[in-house]
């Protein structure tokens, strides 16, 4: 079962993860007492993001969606990084636009038949 589904575990996201737990418990430190906590785990905290798209830019991270079942493991580098992913939000802030897949297209909806009238709201009905 563990093998069909993709939880999304990668480096990017346990580092980044990680960073950010440190910077929360820092924080704690300074709300109890340890007042350069605050900031130093708001820094923490703050670097923890730029940690995370970094290691994603890196190839570490994965795409959105779903990965192959053999790209699941959490050591697989994402080679296809460097092109960008498509509907990534990561990508387009550093500036990588992957192609987009074409939109299908949408039959266009049948004429209205010719000498058919519809009740509008308030109409008779009959009875």
């Amino acid at each position: 079962m563990s093998g069909h589904h993709d939880e999304g575990h990668t480096v990017a996201g346990w580092t980044g993860c990680a960073v950010a737990t440190m910077g929360t418990a820092v924080i704690g430190l300074g709300i109890c007492g340890w007042r350069p906590g605050i900031w130093l785990g708001l820094a923490l905290t703050a670097a923890a993001v730029v940690v995370t798209w970094v290691l994603h830019l890196a190839g570490w991270g994965k795409p959105p969606g779903v990965r192959p079942a053999d790209q699941h493991p959490l050591g697989v580098r994402d080679r296809s990084a460097r092109q960008g992913h498509a509907g990534c939000v990561a990508c387009r802030l550093a500036g990588r636009r992957a192609a987009r897949a074409p939109a299908k297209a949408v039959p266009e909806p049948a004429p209205e038949t010719a000498g058919i009238e519809t009740a509008g709201a308030g109409a008779d009905l009959p009875a």
